[in-house]
């Protein structure tokens, strides 16, 4: 089989960060068979989208015009566009239903997993946007942060290269946890930057675009799940080791379109809507469940009757899966855009697992002895517990102790099986993408035949009994699936606009004033001001007619500089410490004052508490070098600040004594 694991073959590109270290997991010059698969989508894409716009073009022309004469042509023209629409379509749909490069290359039969291809996405500038967002917003000069905004737009442009493996979802999880930092420093609530996310739909290559940074961080989510199924697609599920990587991959991109479908709405493209997100997560859970019935069958060994018969019902369980994830493609809108190869493979699989386990519990009960006399009990109750409904015949217990009517139902059950088979072979053979599919005809023709040489083997000369209608398998599972949200705590990053100082403060839904700078000279008791926090310090009180009320601080403003040096990650002792070993001359002090747009008046009282609490983000970010811990802050899109940051923080306070000289002096 091709493909599988031809990326670990190749040498890597890694691309280089401004810092000079590697990026990893990236491959944008990898020459994979799926990059080359993912380089295919993109100029299909680019095609589509030309056609759509010379589309709209024309329709907005053919509604215009009033000339006979041009409309007649105009509707030609949109013939020929809708036809070169439809064609492209469909060879998206088949790039889409290309499983076999993503498999593994095991010499194992395994049925092919269903992978998703990634989102593609244009480039975007966003250095005159940010630039001008930081001179206006924050008042410092856009071109400082030139080097930050080469390398936001460099993790942007890695990011849309990953490479199959654990490194390229590290490289997608960094980028979507700088996207939390990028809309709190840059994106006031209610506006944006002016700046346009392209980015393609999956299914169908249709275009979408939006201001909205949430439909960036949308896209690289669904990125995220589309390659833990690639991921999983490519294990070789011959291994324990192997498949349970394969559950643990699909699980999670199960959590990752899970959680899409829960934060994400009113989606701008087909594959991010809730109907097709809901397919998606069916769809990871069905091949969650194949992969535990692999597992099973690979640990079976001999067996009993009753791990037999436990088997049957995983199989059973896989197909009820599957005809769920059938009907949910069956259903509008997501039958006009998913592939039809997909619908028609998860109905092969559905038919296929049925098939195997009236197999499975045939030879649990043709090929095995009549238990000892300490298994008959589990084994009985296994039985009583297998059907549906209660099979036609004697009692499950006499059949349980006669080798014959073991025989004559496992028989049945044999026979239902090649009827299974013959089914799935009849679906698998209305697809001619499926038929392309070597390693799929040849799982199901290896079955269908197993079925049919068991068959002869216990069919008997003499049988002239009419073999029963078996009941269905009643479905039971001994690991369901979980759906796990991907873990985006263990990615550990540093806010690359850290410089513009601690996101409690210094971020797009807060306005201050302009900084002021004030001469703080050493009166003959005292500043005569209360400091309070860290990063950046707050000024919590003026003492009226004090030196600091003479040189116009205020209370509520923050320190964000001292004699020129900046100290808005400053921590508290370290500002006192500076304040207290200044000589006669004083201090220069540069200080901010926030306000609040929704609350004029109240913005220094505000200001304070934001402060005085050392809120979660400012203690945990007043270290630039501090990474960043916790997913909480990182998975919402619109993230609240607790309550609990208005509280003050025990022994945070500093304060200038007003009252003894000789205190004042020593301190300061």
């Amino acid at each position: 089989m091709s493909g599988g694991s031809d990326e670990d073959l190749c040498p890597q590109a890694e691309e280089v960060s401004p810092t000079g270290s590697i990026r990893k997991g990236c491959d944008p010059l990898a020459q994979t068979q799926r990059s080359r698969l993912q380089h295919r989508r993109v100029k299909i894409n680019q095609q589509i989208n030309k056609e759509m716009r010379m589309r709209a073009g024309a329709e907005n022309l053919f509604r215009a015009t009033t000339n006979h004469k041009v409309k007649e042509t105009v509707a030609l023209e949109l013939s020929f566009v809708n036809s070169n629409l439809q064609l492209l379509k469909e060879e998206l749909e088949e790039l889409n239903s290309s499983m076999e490069v993503y498999q593994t290359e095991s010499e194992s039969i395994n049925v092919p997993m269903i992978p998703l291809g990634l989102k593609e996405t244009k480039e975007v500038d966003l250095a005159v946007p940010l630039k001008d967002f930081i001179c206006e917003h924050y008042g410092e000069d856009g071109s400082q942060y030139e080097k930050e905004i080469k390398e936001l737009m460099d993790l942007r442009q890695a990011m849309r290269t990953p490479s199959r493996n654990e490194a390229g979802l590290e490289l997608l999880m960094e980028y979507y946890n700088q996207l939390y930092f990028l809309d709190h420093r840059f994106f006031p609530p209610g506006k944006n930057l002016g700046v346009y996310f392209h980015w393609y739909d999956s299914l169908t290559g249709v275009p979408s675009c939006q201001r909205a940074l949430a439909f960036e961080k949308g896209s690289v989510l669904f990125n995220i799940g589309a390659l833990y199924t690639q991921i999983g697609a490519r294990q070789d599920r011959s291994t324990v080791q192997g498949i349970e990587t394969a559950i643990d991959a699909f699980q999670r991109a199960a959590g990752a379109f899970n959680y899409l479908k829960e934060n994400f709405s009113n989606a701008p493209s087909l594959d991010m809507s809730a109907p097709s997100l809901n397919m998606l997560v069916r769809l990871m859970v069905a091949q969650v469940q194949e992969c535990v019935f692999e597992k099973v069958v690979l640990l079976l060994g001999d067996g009993d009757v009753a791990a037999h018969l436990q088997v049957a019902q995983e199989a059973a369980r896989v197909a009820d899966v599957y005809s769920l994830v059938f009907q949910t493609m069956a259903q509008p809108p997501v039958k006009d855009y998913v592939p039809f190869s997909w619908a028609t493979m998860v109905q092969v699989k559905a038919e296929h697992f049925k098939a195997l386990s009236h197999y499975y519990a045939s030879v649990a009960l043709c090929d095995h002895d009549v238990p000892s006399a300490e298994d008959e009990g589990k084994s009985e109750k296994a039985l009583l517990q297998f059907h549906a409904t209660k099979p036609q015949g004697p009692s499950l217990n006499v059949v349980l102790r006669d080798a014959e009517e073991r025989r004559r139902l496992g028989k049945a059950h044999l026979k239902r099986a090649v009827i299974q088979h013959e089914e799935a072979m009849r679906i698998h053979s209305l697809c001619r993408i499926l038929r392309k599919m070597d390693i799929l005809q040849e799982v199901l023709s290896f079955t269908h035949r197993r079925s049919l040489d068991k068959y002869s083997e216990i069919d008997h000369e003499d049988d002239f009994f009419e073999t029963c209608e078996v009941p269905s398998i009643h479905p039971k599972t001994q690991q369901k699936p979980e759906i796990k949200t991907p873990n985006f705590s263990k990615i550990r990053i540093t806010d690359i606009f850290h410089q513009l100082g601690p996101l409690s403060v210094f971020s797009a839904k807060h306005r201050w004033s302009a900084q002021r700078r004030v001469r703080l000279g050493r009166g003959e008791r005292s500043f005569g001001l209360t400091l309070r926090g860290d990063s950046p310090v707050l000024v919590a009180g003026v003492v009226p007619g004090g030196c600091a009320a003479e040189a116009g601080l205020r209370e509520g403003d923050y320190i964000v500089s001292v004699d020129g040096e900046d100290c808005r990650w400053a921590k508290h002792a370290e500002v006192v410490q500076i304040l207290k070993s200044s000589g006669e001359a004083g201090v220069e002090l540069g200080v901010i004052t926030l306000h609040s747009p929704e609350q004029g008046g109240q913005g220094e009282k505000k200001c304070v508490l934001l402060s005085a609490g050392g809120d979660k983000e400012n203690t945990r970010l007043k270290n630039p070098s501090t990474a960043v811990r916790g997913s909480g802050y990182l998975l919402l899109w619109n993230k609240k600040k607790s309550s609990t940051a208005s509280k003050k923080r025990a022994g945070g306070t500093f304060n200038l004594p007003f009252t003894n000289f000789r205190d004042s002096e020593a301190m300061y």
